[in-house]
């Protein structure tokens, strides 16, 4: 039996330096220290399309922390003043962060380790229930704050750009991933082409989300389904209820029924790229292997690749007639020249030289 304030199922918080992932995004697709040579942070035309190119997907980020459990809380710490982080109003809204605003003392530090290791610190007690924290960032300085998150018995994920990740601060880690490798598959979620009723916004406000119709939903099935299978070494197939808790997690307004399907299993079987087990009275699934398809039509081609082959070898066969036939003459001289011989070894006989 579960003692009071035991969790009963995994709680994770989330920080993300966001300066130090936003930085470190753009130098690793321009080139080192380019942010601060092209001066980014003002985010005018001369970098809007590098800046725009070096965009931080924090959805991405969050739909991976949902993978190890409820995300409990969200916290991105930076200069909202600064026009290029400023732009990510819309994603920061939509996600609900909670945004810890930093007046930078230097030029050169913007100290937001500090201010998210103390705040870390005092959510872990303030909170026993938290499992997970993952940290978003790649700098050595919160080496001590992981130790000390290890300590308290949490399970402490690190996120960081390839490049800009401090080896040390990945060794103290219980696990680490690249922000690359999370990276969502941008035209298998891109919404279909359908017209979405929306409200008027106004500046203020993030554009609404559209609306989740069955083809955004069997995207969201097979992202949840490829979330839930990272953590799942020894067996490919995933209960399904394993897989409902990871849709909502990505989309609470998940809701099969208001998609036209009476259970969530309906809504499985509809989905072709889902392939399901069912034992007694439990049920599993999993993606179907891309490639399965391409066996028959490789099954049918070898056959294709043969016969080509048994009709060169039997070609010879019906060209050696035609070669026989053609040096005529040449075989006629064969028998002309044995008859020589044979005439010339006649008169060497004794016969000739016996009439005199």
């Amino acid at each position: 039996m579960a003692e009071r304030g035991e969790p009963t199922e995994a709680r994770v918080a989330v920080y993300i330096d966001f300066d130090n992932v936003v930085i470190s995004r753009y130098d690793q697709l321009h080139g080192r220290d380019t942010w601060r040579k092209d001066e980014a942070r003002r985010n005018d035309d001369k970098v809007s399309a590098k800046v725009d190119l070096a965009r931080v997907d924090l959805g991405a980020i969050l739909d991976y922390a949902s993978s190890f459990g409820t995300v409990a809380l969200s916290r991105a710490y930076a200069d909202w003043s600064v026009p290029t982080n400023a732009s990510y109003k819309s994603q920061l809204v939509g996600r609900a962060i909670d945004l810890v605003q930093l007046f930078p003392a230097s030029s050169t530090k913007n100290g937001a380790d500090i201010r998210l290791a103390v705040d870390v610190i005092d959510d872990m007690f303030r909170l026993p229930d938290i499992t997970h924290v993952v940290i978003v960032a790649g700098d050595s300085d919160y080496i001590p704050l992981v130790q000390r998150c290890k300590r308290l018995g949490r399970v402490v994920v690190g996120i960081g750009v390839q490049g800009s990740t401090s080896q040390a601060l990945v060794a103290a880690l219980d696990e680490f991933e690249t922000y690359d490798a999370i990276l969502r598959d941008e035209p298998a979620l891109e919404p279909v082409a359908t017209p979405v009723k929306t409200k008027p916004t106004t500046g203020d406000e993030p554009a609404a989300t559209p609306d989740l119709t069955p083809a955004t939903a069997t995207r969201l099935l097979v992202r949840a389904i490829g979330l839930a299978r990272g953590k799942q070494d020894d067996d490919e197939w995933l209960n399904a209820s394993t897989v409902k808790s990871q849709i909502k997690r990505l989309d609470p307004s998940f809701n099969e029924k208001s998609l036209g399907f009476r259970s969530f299993m309906d809504f499985v079987r509809a989905a072709e790229q889902v392939e399901i087990r069912e034992s007694g009275q439990q049920r599993f699934m999993r993606l179907r292997e891309e490639s399965t398809p391409t066996g028959p039509v490789a099954a049918v081609e070898q056959p294709a690749k043969k016969a080509p082959r048994r009709a060169t070898s039997a070609a010879p066969k019906v060209t050696e007639p035609a070669k026989a036939d053609a040096p005529a003459e040449p075989v006629a001289k064969k028998p002309a020249t044995r008859a020589p011989r044979r005439a010339t070894s006649a008169p060497t006989a004794t016969d000739p030289f016996r009439e005199p």
